[in-house]
């Protein structure tokens, strides 16, 4: 607020000074007295005007009239207050953050403080810890700003992620999340599914090398059944077996909604391999699907290969080191032979018969890329001679 001196110039009074005035008791209504320094004929009375209607809202906000009724002029002290900060909002963020290290006990991490409004927030490898994620749970809520929350290798365990849990249970901005390598276990992995189910916005969720085994296959079944948004799951590197895909073959069977799922490097083998198998074959979502490095054998290859005949979205399946042998790989390559819609299969062991059959599927399917093992050791020995062209002459061989 400005005040009009006698000399004509104007007074800044800061707000906090104003709150003290107005709260005088020799200031109140009645015997608060402004006094307005007349001008000289040579000013427009229009200026006039406008000087005693701003000297009697100033009178009016010594008498304490509420804010609402000062009208549309701001203080220029709010404007100084913030001058040089990232905003009320990124102070707040800030505060709250810091705040909270302090009672967990931790040490803050930097690169949150800077992160301001990037819509990235990437933690990788942090050392966080549950303390660490705790301080960083009561903080997400305040920051309208990141979209992607990459927490990957912070031993979050299941204390840590309960607490974040909550926080993305209510965040309505992010919608991409990576807590791979966070020893979550079965409790992790019940608190992010439940909060996961909570959060219709989340698209991608990463849980790769978090020690899941057959209890928390019940809750992934869960994820996949009530969360129809979710688009991308990773839980490569996990101990998911043939229980966990007792599990999750049905859930799969039921899903709508994603798009892309990678559990790879499990150990889904036997009846759980067949199971799974069988919620491919029903599922009509599914784009891209990566099971390399189970055991699914010639049992859950077959299975796969009865799934190919019927599904018809898949568009990249990934099969590579499942134990299947030739026998398996005819029996997948015979469903291949009537599907119409996968572009890319990535298998491994072959032989002639596999190869005459891979070749009257592509009179069906023009467009397939079939990688095999043998493929990728003729290659190679494509690019063998050109190496050697180019080494020097004097180079040992």
């Amino acid at each position: 607020m400005r005040l009009v001196g006698a000399a004509g110039g104007s007074t800044h009074i800061p707000r906090r000074v104003l709150g003290a005035v107005a709260s005088s008791p020799d200031l109140s209504a009645g015997n608060c007295k402004m006094g307005i320094t007349k001008r000289g004929p040579c000013e427009k009375s229009g200026e006039n005007e406008g000087r005693e209607k701003e000297a009697a809202a100033a009178a009016g906000r010594f008498a304490g009239v509420p804010e609402a009724e000062k009208g549309s002029d701001v203080d220029s002290d709010s404007d100084l207050e913030t001058e040089g900060t990232h905003g009320l909002g990124e102070l707040v963020k800030e505060t709250l953050y810091l705040r909270s290290c302090r009672v967990h006990s931790v040490v803050p991490a930097s690169c949150f403080l800077r992160q301001g409004r990037d819509p990235e927030l990437n933690l990788r490898h942090r050392g966080l810890g549950p303390q660490g994620a705790q301080a960083l749970a009561s903080s997400l809520n305040s920051n309208p700003y990141v979209k992607r929350l990459d927490l990957r290798d912070n031993g979050l365990c299941g204390a840590g992620t309960e607490a974040l849990a909550s926080a993305l249970s209510k965040s309505s901005c992010i919608c991409d999340v990576d807590l791979s390598e966070n020893q979550l276990g079965a409790v992790g992995a019940q608190a992010i599914c439940a909060a996961l189910i909570a959060n219709p916005t989340m698209q991608k969720v990463q849980l790769a090398g978090n020690g899941l085994e057959e209890q928390a296959a019940q809750y992934l079944a869960e994820l996949l059944l009530a969360h129809t948004g979710l688009k991308f799951l990773d839980l490569s590197y996990n101990q998911l077996n043939d229980q966990a895909g007792e599990t999750l073959g049905p859930a799969l069977a039921e899903n709508t909604g994603l798009i892309e799922l990678n559990i790879s490097w499990n150990h889904l083998r036997g009846p759980g391999a067949i199971a799974f198998a069988r919620g491919l074959e029903a599922n009509i979502f599914l784009r891209v699907l990566d099971i390399s490095y189970n055991g699914f054998g010639d049992p859950g290859a077959s299975a796969v290969g009865e799934a190919l005949r019927t599904n018809n979205v898949l568009e990249e399946l990934n099969v590579s080191n499942n134990r299947i042998s030739a026998v398996g790989a005819l029996s997948l390559g015979r469903g291949l032979r009537v599907n119409q819609t996968l572009r890319s299969l990535v298998e491994i062991q072959v032989n002639r018969e596999f190869d005459d059959l891979a070749s009257s599927v592509k009179a069906v399917l023009p467009g397939l890329c079939i990688k095999t093992a043998a493929h990728r050791v003729e290659y190679k020995k494509q690019l063998l001679p050109v190496f050697r062209s180019s080494q020097p002459a004097s180079a040992p061989k």
